[in-house]
């Protein structure tokens, strides 16, 4: 019959019909390959005994690479996401082109914050769960059903996350049904949360959220919501250094991934490039970057 790829021949449960969910599937198959499968009591401490330790007296013993800022925004026909490109392991910066955000399936996307190895995991396997509805059913899971297998995934990692292996997610993605972009957020037990308009995840979410809200507006064409996002992401760069900004001279810069009733779309580094080189040269200019304008003040009584 062929031979998975631990070198074994395919189980009865490979060969069975069974569930549409492949996060079922491997409960009953390969149970160790789900989220927080590992943390067991007596579990070594994070970063103990993997092999992702990086050398002594180079980062704090145990130090993990960790991914921080997302941001989402909808916008007229669609939604948003974008993420920086940087990860850090303590005060070492891990690496400075880590891809964040992820195609989930045709009309959604994910994007991660937190420990790095287990939230790829996590999204793999998300990526995997969606495909195999699919097949199995002939049609894809509602947006609101996508999120809700997403928050399982989530508080299947609840034991490692007590453990310091935290791993956030923020879901996002065009619904057929309203006709409209709608955005996720989750805590570290599960908890699925829907924002309005936009939201922020990880260490520099204060200052991206801040900006969201001073130049976010409603129904902004998508060029628009593109330089928002990327407004967003260089406040937090600026006032938090496990943020990456844009990285003029290396030329990478935030990935930017679109969704409308046309499906995903990412943008390519010279469409990404135009948009940071143009905000990086207006903050050249304005150092704080463009203001909302304010309101007109009430008249005074004459």
């Amino acid at each position: 019959m062929g031979f998975d790829y631990f070198g074994e021949r395919f189980t009865a449960a490979c060969l069975a019909t069974g569930t549409s969910s492949f996060a079922d599937f491997l409960a009953g198959s390969a149970p160790h390959l789900l989220p927080g499968a590992a943390a067991q009591p007596g579990a070594p401490a994070p970063g103990q005994g993997t092999g992702l330790e990086l050398p002594p007296g180079t980062v704090p013993q145990g130090a993990l690479p960790h991914g921080t800022t997302i941001v989402a925004a909808d916008f007229d026909g669609g939604v948003i996401m974008a993420g920086d490109r940087r990860s850090t392991a303590g005060n070492v910066i891990a690496q400075r082109d880590i891809e964040k955000v992820f195609r989930s399936d045709d009309y959604s996307c994910v994007g991660i914050s937190g420990v790095a190895g287990i939230g790829l995991e996590l999204v793999r396997l998300f990526q995997l769960e969606l495909e195999h509805y699919e097949k199995l059913e002939g049609r894809s899971l509602s947006l609101e059903g996508k999120a809700n297998r997403l928050s399982a995934f989530v508080r299947g990692n609840l034991g490692a996350a007590m453990q310091g292996l935290v791993v956030v997610p923020l879901f996002a993605g065009y619904d057929e049904e309203t006709q409209k972009g709608r955005i996720f957020s989750y805590d570290a037990a599960g908890g699925r949360y829907e924002e309005r308009n936009f939201h922020s995840i990880g260490s520099g979410s204060f200052f991206a959220r801040g900006a969201l809200k001073k130049l976010y507006t409603d129904g902004m064409p998508v060029d628009d919501a593109i330089a928002v996002c990327m407004q967003a992401l260089y406040d937090a760069a600026d006032d938090d250094s496990a943020t990456g900004g844009p990285d003029l001279s290396r030329r990478i810069y935030p990935l930017v991934a679109i969704i409308t009733a046309d499906g995903y779309r990412q943008l390519t580094d010279e469409e990404a490039g135009r948009f940071a080189d143009a905000v990086v040269a207006e903050r050249m200019r304005s150092p704080g970057g463009p203001t909302a304008p304010l309101p007109p003040t009430s008249q005074q009584n004459e």
